[in-house]
């Protein structure tokens, strides 16, 4: 069995603002669309799902991310999760400059839990709470080979 990897499927609470969010990091949206009907409710396990949706790719295409932005069934807001707790934990990007991406995930009011760290020194990198909680690791390679 061959089996390749799609996309990371998030549900938002605000479609527009975390396109920016993720936009202005990088990447590029690849399309935009109102999903709806019983293939949609099959799929996903949802009566009368209805949703916007946008996908999201990194530069060299070597990830994506589905946003989703729920009309129905109303979203239900949860606690953001925290790195520790089980299920979803985060979405992971290299960037060539943690400070220049620190600076625009501010720009959208997402800072840090803690602070910046080295590891080993090969990476220098954080998480920050994204738009809608969602944890954003941002690192750095320190060392090229």
């Amino acid at each position: 069995m061959s089996i390749k990897f799609e996309n990371v499927g998030i549900a938002v609470r605000d479609l527009e603002a975390t396109i920016a969010f993720f936009t202005d990091l990088g990447l590029i949206v690849l399309g935009r669309d109102t999903v709806s009907g019983q293939w949609a409710d099959t799929a996903v396990g949802l009566d009368g799902n209805h949703a916007n949706i946008a996908m999201l790719q990194t530069p060299d295409g070597s990830g994506r991310l589905e946003l989703f932005e729920y009309l129905h069934p109303e979203a239900i807001e949860t606690e953001p999760t925290q790195p520790h707790e089980i299920g979803m934990h985060r979405v992971a990007f290299s960037v060539d400059d943690l400070d220049e991406a620190l600076e625009i995930a501010a720009r959208h009011g997402c800072h840090p839990l803690r602070g910046v760290a080295t590891y080993e020194d090969v990476y220098k990198l954080t998480y920050v709470r994204g738009p809608s909680g969602i944890l954003v690791m941002l690192a750095q390679e320190l060392t090229k080979s």
